[in-house]
């Protein structure tokens, strides 16, 4: 269970694009595909892209279920907790993707607490 490093902006720009990235991962689309889904989510929505509803209501359509962390704790700690399934933990001002214990970002975000997570466990 460890940090996989993970940008698959199509020109490897460390932008403010966690939510692209994040859905890219969770959803195994490629970036260009996650960011069109968003941007017309939250055009449907009347809300930014990066939003926590948009990307939420996101991950609802293919069959995430939120749940609220009752005893919040790091990445790192969520991730070796869960070897199995597929998350999104929503951070303070950050998203990232759990899969299978291993997370992926575009930089080591272990370190940081969790508010609250979308999962689809795989089976």
């Amino acid at each position: 269970m460890a940090f996989i490093e993970f940008n698959p902006n199509p020109v490897a720009r460390k932008v403010g694009d966690c939510s692209v990235r994040a859905i890219s991962k969770a959803l195994d689309m490629d970036w260009e595909s996650a960011y069109i889904l968003l941007t017309s989510n939250g055009l449907l929505m009347g809300d930014m892209p990066s939003a926590d509803a948009v990307w939420g209501a996101t991950l609802r359509q293919f069959g995430f279920n939120k749940h609220i962390c009752p005893d919040c704790y790091t990445v790192t700690h969520f991730a070796a907790k869960n070897p199995v399934g597929t998350y999104v933990l929503a951070l303070g001002g950050h998203v990232v993707t759990v899969v299978d214990g291993n997370y992926y970002d575009s930089w080591d975000s272990g370190d940081e607490y969790i508010l609250y997570y979308w999962s689809r466990k795989e089976v």
